[in-house]
């Protein structure tokens, strides 16, 4: 497809130049009429049907997310929130090597496409390429949509604003992963000098997509929700909010904000509280079941039973979510191909007592097998998992819990020395004592039956998102409860007690973050944005219990040490072969 631009060498020259229109399978697509490349950017944007289908292939470069890392895991295995069961039985596998500390700038553990040279679309990867190509597409529609002729132009100015968005989530993934990179607004010309592109900063990054969802949000006829099931999956003025509170959240985050900037962290206060208040007035709102919600996929409506839901992940062909959770993340008695990410002892650690008492405050020893007990808290180290936070219930599948009826008997977790699901060195058992349970319903008895898809971004998160900006900006004020507080009555927790100081509340803010979010891709970036990894990914662990009669006795053990918690690993290397085309620019610290 030749759109009059000189074919660069490769990498970011092509991702920034050329089209990688993505003709689909279906035969009614107008970009299938011209497999010769005879098609021009002057015939596609001379035509709303065209135009229309052009925006549909910028969404191939979202990855698919969820149970798609290698091999078919979970983010949540490569943070401190899960064990994957994958090392060390199998230690070519990315788990494994993540842990083994092998990210390199040729190398990348999470990036397996880009390292082997795949291009699966059904497995995350390619990040640094396929942003950069969704970025490219975004500005290519936006220099050429004015002259577009559209019969309906409330359908036009919905497709710019869309596109905005589209623009603005590419730029927002690339930057958390690899830090500050060119603002690119438009297509280049073909005589343009890649070598004399400089990197900007992540704040000025973050301004930008800022300012593309500002727009996006200013749109009267961009819809606030999805309303038609052949438009599932498409971007909404509702993700435009979520996409700016987050980005703004990161910007004002220790990581990018080395000076405590706190206009950054007032910005970002705001724009959430902005954000929240139009999602509420929109029929936006948290989920009254927490466990259920987890089980389902969106139904599409103007009043939809789901009302926190934002943007939720289409599946890649045949590899439904639910479908390889049942089979990537089983309980081994129950079906499935092997554990996958158990959740870790840190996680079940930070669950509070359901009174509202923190449990575990802290370790007194490194390996994190002697805890800090709140005594305070009723909490009973012989029978750690009665009386916790309900979300602990919805989310960890753990010794002795009740699982259920299977073949009409009830089956309780036997996660115990030598149980039906006891620790064991093979991939399909726990290394530590747990299962997830988190997206699966323990109905669901086959992997074709389940209806869970991954949620890239629901409500809750900007509810925490608000309160972690506020509480930095004012302190902990009544709206900062307010906001932390609706999460946790949700589930009928407490409130936070009163009287809380601005570093006892963000305490209480990253804890609330760490259970409500787990296993949703927030831990693994809210630790590196806080700038806590060296305190948080050294190392998991597990309880290993031994049945005794009609009782157990359990002990602390460490499952997994990692080597991939230094400084460095808080921003990704960019691929060597990327750096090498862009001579002005350097390397991120600590990988050079």
């Amino acid at each position: 497809m030749d759109f009059g631009i000189k074919k660069m060498k490769k990498s970011i020259y092509k991702l920034l130049m050329l089209s990688v229109l993505v003709a689909t399978s279906c035969q009614k697509d107008p970009l299938d009429i011209m497999p010769d490349g005879r098609l021009t950017l002057e015939q596609i944007f001379a035509d709303e049907m065209m135009t229309a289908e052009y925006v549909n292939t910028i969404y191939d470069n979202i990855n698919p997310y969820g149970t798609a890392y290698d091999y078919f895991t979970l983010l949540a295995g490569f943070s401190d929130e899960a064990h994957d069961n994958d090392f060390p039985q199998d230690m070519g596998r990315a788990p494994s090597r993540w842990y083994n500390g092998e990210l390199r700038p040729n190398w990348n553990p999470l990036d397996i496409q880009f390292s082997t040279g795949s291009s699966n679309p059904e497995t995350n990867g390619n990040y640094y390429r396929k942003n950069w190509a969704g970025i490219r597409q975004t500005n290519v529609f936006l220099e050429n949509i004015s002259g577009t002729p559209f019969a309906n132009p409330q359908v036009k100015a919905r497709l710019i604003a869309e596109v905005k968005v589209l623009r603005a989530f590419f730029y927002l993934e690339l930057i958390k992963m690899y830090g500050g990179m060119p603002v690119v607004d438009r297509p280049f010309g073909g005589d343009y000098q890649f070598e004399s592109l400089p990197r900007q900063s992540f704040q000025e990054c973050v301004a930008f997509i800022k300012q593309n969802c500002d727009e996006a949000i200013l749109e009267p006829y961009f819809p606030y929700r999805i309303v038609a099931e052949p438009e599932r999956g498409r971007f909404t003025k509702a993700v435009a909010h979520a996409i700016r509170s987050q980005a703004l959240l990161f910007a004002a985050s220790p990581l990018w904000n080395e000076t405590n900037n706190q206009t950054l962290w007032t910005e970002a206060a705001e724009a959430s509280k902005n954000s929240l208040d139009a999602l509420l007035a929109n029929n936006y709102a948290l989920h009254p079941e927490y466990e259920a919600y987890f089980d389902s996929r969106t139904d599409i409506s103007a009043n939809p039973a789901d009302k926190e839901t934002i943007f939720e992940i289409k599946p890649y062909r045949a590899h439904e979510f639910s479908h390889l959770m049942f089979r990537m993340h089983a309980i081994p008695t129950l079906g499935g191909d092997k554990a996958g990410a158990s959740p870790s002892q840190e996680l079940v650690d930070a669950y509070d007592m359901a009174n509202g008492e923190p449990a575990i405050l802290g370790y007194y020893d490194d390996d994190h097998l002697y805890p800090i007990i709140n005594t305070a808290s009723g909490y009973d180290e012989a029978n750690p998992y009665e009386g916790r936070d309900p979300r602990f219930y919805a989310t960890v599948w753990y010794n002795n819990a009740y699982y259920g009826e299977i073949n009409g008997q009830p089956y309780y977790i036997q996660s115990y020395l030598g149980g039906a699901d006891g620790i064991s060195n093979i991939s399909q058992r726990t290394g530590n004592g747990y299962y997830l349970r988190k997206f699966r319903d323990p109905a669901q008895l086959d992997p074709n039956t389940g209806t869970s898809r991954f949620k890239k971004y629901r409500l809750g998160e900007l509810y925490l998102n608000y309160a972690e900006a506020a509480n930095e900006a004012y302190g902990p004020t009544e709206e900062v409860y307010t906001a932390i507080n609706a999460i946790r009555s949700r589930v009928g927790m407490p409130g936070l007690p009163s009287g809380l100081s601005k570093e006892e509340m963000r305490e209480r803010i990253r804890r609330e973050r760490r259970v409500e979010l787990a296993f949703e891709e927030h831990r693994f970036w809210d630790v590196r944005r806080w700038k806590i990894l060296s305190s948080t990914d050294k190392l998991t662990t597990g309880i290993e219990w031994t049945k005794t009669g009609s009782g157990f006795t359990g002990k602390r053990i460490v499952t997994g040490r990692r080597k991939s918690w230094t400084d460095n690993h808080l921003i990704f290397p960019i691929p060597l072969s990327e750096l090498t085309l862009m001579p002005r620019w350097e390397q991120n610290p600590g990988w050079e």
